[in-house]
């Protein structure tokens, strides 16, 4: 399986993206967690990003084009990948069937998570997530066990400063101007599954394989 995964910032994709993972053996590529772990460690491409991403805006296609060209490059893509975050324009789409044309027979999927941008804007206030291993809650849909402490490692949950309304908005501009065009360009190879991103993660989850499997 050679999937693209896209939705809109808080979609809950990362957390569907990561259950179908675990299920299939195959590695869940986020750009997102990738460029989060850069600006934490202070890389040279974290100090790059830091500013960007915090004022919602997106990292040039340049960057990260190279950086999913090494990762699919490592011996766990071998036999499948999950896309989280790329690509997120038409040209980085282009550059990504070009480093995938002899990766394979697998042709590659597109599953888009289809979430009104008010139930977006409404649910990204309530989401919240770990520093220090990453993993992602949403205070309705998918509470940590005890109030505000991550289930895998007891640390506090926090906020990212990116999820504020003000800055929310601007992703979700950013990502129908830019993002959209990918969409297109797949649905031209009849490629882009649908599913309705809203309701439980167990539903949805459910949705995405049934979806995967007609297809």
């Amino acid at each position: 399986m050679k999937l693209i995964f896209i939705g809109p910032p808080g979609s809950g994709k990362g957390t569907q993206a990561k259950q179908l993972a675990e299920r299939h053996g195959i590695p869940h590529i986020s750009t997102g967690d990738m460029l989060r772990e850069a600006v934490a460690e202070g890389t040279e491409l974290g100090r790059q990003a830091a500013p960007i991403m915090a004022s919602g805006g997106l990292v040039s296609d340049d960057l990260m084009v190279g950086i999913i060209k090494e990762r699919l490059a490592k011996p766990d893509a071998r036999n499948g990948f999950i896309l989280d975050g790329f690509p997120r324009t038409l040209q980085q789409a282009e550059k990504l069937d070009g480093i995938v044309a002899g990766n394979g027979v697998e042709p590659l999927k597109v599953l888009q998570l289809l979430v009104p941008d008010e139930t977006i804007v409404k649910r990204i206030a309530l989401r919240r997530s770990c520093p220090q291993c990453g993993a992602v809650y949403h205070l309705e849909h998918n509470p940590p066990a005890k109030d505000s402490v991550c289930d895998r490692c007891s640390t506090a949950l926090v906020a990212r400063p990116d999820d504020n309304e003000t800055s929310v908005r601007k992703r979700l501009d950013a990502f129908h101007r830019q993002t959209m065009p990918v969409v297109s360009h797949y649905r031209s190879k009849n490629a882009v599954y649908d599913v309705d991103g809203q309701g439980p993660i167990g539903e949805i989850f459910e949705r995405i394989e049934k979806t995967l499997a007609q297809g």
